[in-house]
Protein backbone atom coordinates (compact mmCIF):
# COMPACT_ATOMS: atom_id res chain seq x y z
CA UNK A 1 0.00 0.00 0.00
CA UNK A 2 1.43 3.38 -1.00
CA UNK A 3 1.82 6.29 1.41
CA UNK A 4 -0.95 8.21 -0.37
CA UNK A 5 -3.35 5.25 0.04
CA UNK A 6 -2.50 5.03 3.77
CA UNK A 7 -3.20 8.75 4.22
CA UNK A 8 -6.50 8.39 2.35
CA UNK A 9 -7.66 5.47 4.50
CA UNK A 10 -6.60 7.28 7.67
CA UNK A 11 -8.60 10.34 6.67
CA UNK A 12 -11.71 8.24 6.02
CA UNK A 13 -11.51 6.42 9.33
CA UNK A 14 -11.06 9.58 11.37
CA UNK A 15 -14.49 11.02 12.21
CA UNK A 16 -15.13 14.70 11.77
CA UNK A 17 -15.93 16.83 14.79
CA UNK A 18 -19.59 16.80 13.73
CA UNK A 19 -19.70 13.02 13.42
CA UNK A 20 -18.00 12.59 16.78
CA UNK A 21 -20.77 14.42 18.59
CA UNK A 22 -23.88 13.70 16.51
CA UNK A 23 -25.37 10.32 15.64
CA UNK A 24 -26.86 9.47 12.27
CA UNK A 25 -30.34 10.17 13.64
CA UNK A 26 -29.31 13.75 14.40
CA UNK A 27 -29.11 13.32 18.18
CA UNK A 28 -25.97 14.19 20.07
CA UNK A 29 -23.90 11.38 21.48
CA UNK A 30 -24.02 10.73 25.22
CA UNK A 31 -20.29 11.34 25.62
CA UNK A 32 -20.53 14.77 24.03
CA UNK A 33 -23.66 15.59 26.06
CA UNK A 34 -21.94 14.76 29.34
CA UNK A 35 -18.80 16.73 28.52
CA UNK A 36 -20.71 19.74 27.23
CA UNK A 37 -23.07 19.73 30.22
CA UNK A 38 -20.07 19.68 32.56
CA UNK A 39 -18.54 22.63 30.69
CA UNK A 40 -21.76 24.63 30.87
CA UNK A 41 -22.18 23.86 34.56
CA UNK A 42 -18.74 25.31 35.23
CA UNK A 43 -19.92 28.46 33.47
CA UNK A 44 -23.06 28.47 35.63
CA UNK A 45 -20.86 28.53 38.73
CA UNK A 46 -18.99 31.52 37.30
CA UNK A 47 -22.33 33.20 36.60
CA UNK A 48 -23.46 32.48 40.15
CA UNK A 49 -20.39 34.17 41.61
CA UNK A 50 -20.89 37.17 39.33
CA UNK A 51 -24.56 37.52 40.39
CA UNK A 52 -23.50 37.38 44.02
CA UNK A 53 -20.65 39.86 43.61
CA UNK A 54 -22.64 42.41 41.58
CA UNK A 55 -25.84 42.06 43.59
CA UNK A 56 -27.91 41.14 40.56
CA UNK A 57 -31.55 40.09 40.84
CA UNK A 58 -32.51 37.46 38.27
CA UNK A 59 -35.83 35.72 37.66
CA UNK A 60 -35.97 32.80 35.23
CA UNK A 61 -39.43 31.48 34.34
CA UNK A 62 -39.92 27.95 32.99
CA UNK A 63 -43.27 27.29 31.36
CA UNK A 64 -44.53 24.77 28.84
CA UNK A 65 -46.70 21.74 28.38
CA UNK A 66 -46.72 18.91 30.90
CA UNK A 67 -43.77 16.52 30.41
CA UNK A 68 -41.94 19.08 28.27
CA UNK A 69 -38.75 18.71 30.31
CA UNK A 70 -38.74 21.87 32.41
CA UNK A 71 -37.82 20.01 35.58
CA UNK A 72 -34.89 18.28 33.90
CA UNK A 73 -33.34 21.57 32.87
CA UNK A 74 -33.89 23.13 36.29
CA UNK A 75 -32.27 20.10 37.91
CA UNK A 76 -29.14 20.41 35.73
CA UNK A 77 -28.88 24.14 36.51
CA UNK A 78 -29.22 23.82 40.28
CA UNK A 79 -27.13 20.64 40.48
CA UNK A 80 -23.87 22.55 40.90
CA UNK A 81 -25.06 25.86 42.34
CA UNK A 82 -25.28 27.22 45.85
CA UNK A 83 -28.95 27.06 46.98
CA UNK A 84 -28.40 30.29 48.90
CA UNK A 85 -27.75 32.06 45.61
CA UNK A 86 -29.89 30.07 43.18
CA UNK A 87 -33.19 28.65 44.43
CA UNK A 88 -36.28 27.12 42.88
CA UNK A 89 -39.80 28.44 43.40
CA UNK A 90 -42.40 25.76 42.69
CA UNK A 91 -45.59 26.90 44.34
CA UNK A 92 -48.46 24.51 45.10
CA UNK A 93 -52.10 25.31 44.38
CA UNK A 94 -53.20 28.49 46.20
CA UNK A 95 -54.85 28.18 49.58
CA UNK A 96 -58.30 29.60 50.26
CA UNK A 97 -56.66 32.65 51.82
CA UNK A 98 -54.28 33.15 48.89
CA UNK A 99 -57.22 33.03 46.50
CA UNK A 100 -58.49 36.25 48.08
CA UNK A 101 -55.15 38.05 47.67
CA UNK A 102 -53.94 40.16 44.78
CA UNK A 103 -53.10 37.53 42.18
CA UNK A 104 -49.36 38.30 42.01
CA UNK A 105 -48.96 38.58 45.79
CA UNK A 106 -47.78 35.05 46.56
CA UNK A 107 -45.33 35.20 43.67
CA UNK A 108 -43.78 38.49 44.75
CA UNK A 109 -42.79 36.83 48.02
CA UNK A 110 -40.53 34.53 45.98
CA UNK A 111 -38.73 37.30 44.08
CA UNK A 112 -34.95 37.56 44.52
CA UNK A 113 -33.04 39.94 46.72
CA UNK A 114 -29.69 41.34 45.58
CA UNK A 115 -27.24 38.58 44.67
CA UNK A 116 -29.92 35.95 44.01
CA UNK A 117 -31.37 34.07 41.06
CA UNK A 118 -34.80 32.44 41.35
CA UNK A 119 -35.97 29.74 38.96
CA UNK A 120 -39.77 29.59 38.71
CA UNK A 121 -40.93 26.05 37.94
CA UNK A 122 -44.21 27.41 36.61
CA UNK A 123 -45.14 30.89 37.65
CA UNK A 124 -47.85 33.55 37.55
CA UNK A 125 -48.53 32.30 34.02
CA UNK A 126 -50.67 29.55 35.57
CA UNK A 127 -53.55 31.97 35.11
CA UNK A 128 -52.98 32.17 31.37
CA UNK A 129 -52.62 28.38 31.06
CA UNK A 130 -54.11 25.79 33.37
CA UNK A 131 -56.47 28.19 35.18
CA UNK A 132 -57.82 29.47 31.88
CA UNK A 133 -58.21 26.05 30.25
CA UNK A 134 -59.56 24.23 33.32
CA UNK A 135 -61.91 27.01 34.35
CA UNK A 136 -60.20 27.78 37.67
CA UNK A 137 -60.56 31.52 37.10
CA UNK A 138 -63.33 33.70 35.76
CA UNK A 139 -63.12 35.39 32.38
CA UNK A 140 -62.84 38.75 34.16
CA UNK A 141 -59.87 37.49 36.21
CA UNK A 142 -58.23 36.15 33.07
CA UNK A 143 -58.69 39.41 31.15
CA UNK A 144 -57.32 41.40 34.09
CA UNK A 145 -54.26 39.15 34.17
CA UNK A 146 -53.61 39.73 30.47
CA UNK A 147 -53.80 43.49 31.04
CA UNK A 148 -51.72 43.64 34.21
CA UNK A 149 -49.05 40.98 33.56
CA UNK A 150 -47.02 43.00 31.03
CA UNK A 151 -47.10 46.01 33.35
CA UNK A 152 -46.12 43.84 36.32
CA UNK A 153 -43.08 42.54 34.45
CA UNK A 154 -42.12 45.99 33.20
CA UNK A 155 -42.28 47.17 36.80
CA UNK A 156 -39.95 44.35 37.86
CA UNK A 157 -37.47 45.25 35.13
CA UNK A 158 -37.57 48.94 36.04
CA UNK A 159 -36.82 48.01 39.65
CA UNK A 160 -33.69 46.13 38.61
CA UNK A 161 -34.97 42.57 38.27
CA UNK A 162 -33.94 40.78 35.09
CA UNK A 163 -36.80 38.59 33.85
CA UNK A 164 -35.97 35.71 31.49
CA UNK A 165 -38.87 33.58 30.24
CA UNK A 166 -38.65 30.14 28.59
CA UNK A 167 -41.45 28.19 26.94
CA UNK A 168 -40.68 24.50 26.42
CA UNK A 169 -42.34 23.31 23.23
CA UNK A 170 -43.02 19.59 22.83
CA UNK A 171 -44.98 17.80 20.13
CA UNK A 172 -48.17 15.89 20.80
CA UNK A 173 -46.47 12.60 19.89
CA UNK A 174 -43.47 13.17 22.15
CA UNK A 175 -45.61 14.26 25.07
CA UNK A 176 -47.72 11.10 24.76
CA UNK A 177 -44.58 8.97 24.68
CA UNK A 178 -43.37 10.56 27.92
CA UNK A 179 -46.75 10.13 29.57
CA UNK A 180 -46.72 6.44 28.72
CA UNK A 181 -43.19 6.10 30.10
CA UNK A 182 -44.21 7.78 33.35
CA UNK A 183 -47.15 5.43 33.69
CA UNK A 184 -44.76 2.45 33.68
CA UNK A 185 -42.01 3.93 35.86
CA UNK A 186 -42.77 3.73 39.63
CA UNK A 187 -40.33 6.57 40.31
CA UNK A 188 -42.14 8.92 37.92
CA UNK A 189 -45.80 8.06 38.42
CA UNK A 190 -46.14 10.93 40.90
CA UNK A 191 -45.52 13.27 37.96
CA UNK A 192 -48.81 12.19 36.37
CA UNK A 193 -51.19 14.45 38.27
CA UNK A 194 -54.90 14.63 37.45
CA UNK A 195 -54.18 17.93 35.69
CA UNK A 196 -51.50 16.28 33.57
CA UNK A 197 -53.85 13.49 32.55
CA UNK A 198 -56.64 15.93 31.72
CA UNK A 199 -54.25 18.01 29.61
CA UNK A 200 -54.00 15.08 27.17
CA UNK A 201 -57.62 15.68 26.26
CA UNK A 202 -57.24 19.44 25.90
CA UNK A 203 -54.27 19.81 23.57
CA UNK A 204 -56.02 22.29 21.29
CA UNK A 205 -57.33 24.38 24.20
CA UNK A 206 -53.84 24.62 25.69
CA UNK A 207 -52.41 25.55 22.29
CA UNK A 208 -54.88 28.40 21.90
CA UNK A 209 -54.24 29.58 25.46
CA UNK A 210 -50.48 29.62 24.79
CA UNK A 211 -50.95 31.63 21.58
CA UNK A 212 -53.11 34.21 23.38
CA UNK A 213 -50.57 34.39 26.21
CA UNK A 214 -47.73 35.08 23.79
CA UNK A 215 -49.78 37.74 21.98
CA UNK A 216 -50.24 39.70 25.21
CA UNK A 217 -47.04 39.03 27.19
CA UNK A 218 -44.22 38.66 24.65
CA UNK A 219 -42.90 42.12 25.47
CA UNK A 220 -39.62 43.80 24.65
CA UNK A 221 -38.58 44.10 28.29
CA UNK A 222 -39.24 40.39 28.97
CA UNK A 223 -39.64 38.40 25.74
CA UNK A 224 -40.53 34.72 25.50
CA UNK A 225 -37.78 32.36 24.36
CA UNK A 226 -39.05 29.07 22.91
CA UNK A 227 -37.04 25.91 23.57
CA UNK A 228 -37.53 22.99 21.18
CA UNK A 229 -37.93 20.25 23.78
CA UNK A 230 -38.65 17.13 21.73
CA UNK A 231 -35.12 15.89 22.51
CA UNK A 232 -34.44 16.34 26.22
CA UNK A 233 -30.65 16.49 26.06
CA UNK A 234 -30.69 19.02 23.23
CA UNK A 235 -33.19 21.16 25.15
CA UNK A 236 -31.07 21.11 28.31
CA UNK A 237 -27.89 22.20 26.58
CA UNK A 238 -29.60 24.80 24.41
CA UNK A 239 -31.48 26.35 27.32
CA UNK A 240 -28.47 26.54 29.63
CA UNK A 241 -26.29 27.90 26.82
CA UNK A 242 -28.88 30.58 26.09
CA UNK A 243 -29.34 31.47 29.77
CA UNK A 244 -25.60 32.08 30.09
CA UNK A 245 -25.76 34.42 27.09
CA UNK A 246 -28.50 36.55 28.66
CA UNK A 247 -26.48 37.76 31.64
CA UNK A 248 -23.08 39.29 30.78
CA UNK A 249 -20.63 37.96 33.34
CA UNK A 250 -16.93 37.58 33.94
CA UNK A 251 -14.93 34.97 35.76
CA UNK A 252 -14.00 36.18 39.21
CA UNK A 253 -10.45 35.32 40.11
CA UNK A 254 -10.60 34.26 43.73
CA UNK A 255 -7.82 33.54 46.13
CA UNK A 256 -6.00 30.29 45.57
CA UNK A 257 -7.30 27.67 47.96
CA UNK A 258 -4.67 25.98 50.06
CA UNK A 259 -5.19 23.25 52.62
CA UNK A 260 -2.73 23.64 55.48
CA UNK A 261 -1.28 20.62 57.23
CA UNK A 262 -3.74 19.41 59.82
CA UNK A 263 -2.80 20.02 63.44
CA UNK A 264 -2.03 17.15 65.75
CA UNK A 265 -5.13 15.73 67.38
CA UNK A 266 -3.40 16.06 70.72
CA UNK A 267 -4.75 14.07 73.63
CA UNK A 268 -8.17 13.41 72.07
CA UNK A 269 -9.40 9.87 72.55
CA UNK A 270 -12.40 8.77 70.53
CA UNK A 271 -15.21 7.20 72.58
CA UNK A 272 -15.77 3.47 72.02
CA UNK A 273 -17.68 2.77 68.81
CA UNK A 274 -19.94 0.43 70.77
CA UNK A 275 -21.37 3.49 72.54
CA UNK A 276 -22.82 4.78 69.24
CA UNK A 277 -25.80 3.62 67.23
CA UNK A 278 -24.82 2.98 63.61
CA UNK A 279 -27.06 2.58 60.61
CA UNK A 280 -27.26 -1.12 59.77
CA UNK A 281 -25.04 -2.06 56.82
CA UNK A 282 -27.63 -3.26 54.34
CA UNK A 283 -24.94 -2.88 51.66
CA UNK A 284 -21.31 -3.95 52.24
Amino acid sequence: MTNSQKKSNKAKSKPSSEKSRVRKNGRIRNKFYESELARLQIELVKLQEWIKLKGLKVVVIFEGRDAAGKGGVIKRITQVLNPRVCRVAALPAPTEREKTQWYFQRYTEQLPAAGEMVLFDRSWYNRAGVERVMGFCTNEEYQEFMRSCPEFERMLVRSGVQVIKYWFSVSDEEQEKRFQARKLDPTKQWKLSPMDIESRNRWVEYSKAKDDMFAHTDIKQAPWFVVDADVKKHARLNCIHHLLSQIPYEEIKGKKITLATRKNKGAYVRPPLTDQTFVPAAYP
